[in-house]
């Protein structure tokens, strides 16, 4: 018996669980009007891609920059209503903003 058939026949075996779900944030309309500004900055001789002019809570914006970090694979911050992506993502946090319902205003794109 090979290990995988092993590993199938105790998945029979396991309880059900629950779905996880992820978490998708919901901005209502109402609360963000104005396009949030994309812009490449330098911190420190490096590249990191600004997301600002973000209205909602502090919550929704640590939400919102985890999951662009998330689909970015990189680091970055929120704070001050403003979100600091590391290196040079404008168009892909563009089309992700996007796609999400933003309105987006882009700041010195190619």
């Amino acid at each position: 018996m090979d290990w995988k058939d092993k590993l199938s026949s105790l998945k029979s075996d396991l309880p059900e669980g629950e779905e996880i779900k992820t978490n998708q944030i919901k901005i209502e309309k109402k609360q963000q009007t104005d396009p949030l500004r994309i812009e490449l900055d330098k911190r420190n001789g490096k590249p990191a891609t600004l997301i600002t002019e973000f209205q909602g809570s502090d919550n929704e914006l640590k939400e919102l920059a985890k999951t662009l970090k998330v689909k970015c694979s990189t680091g970055g911050s929120a704070r001050d209503g403003e979100i600091l992506i590391q290196g040079d993502f404008r168009i892909k946090t563009a089309e992700i903003l996007s796609t999400m319902g933003f309105k987006v205003k882009r700041i010195n794109f190619k």
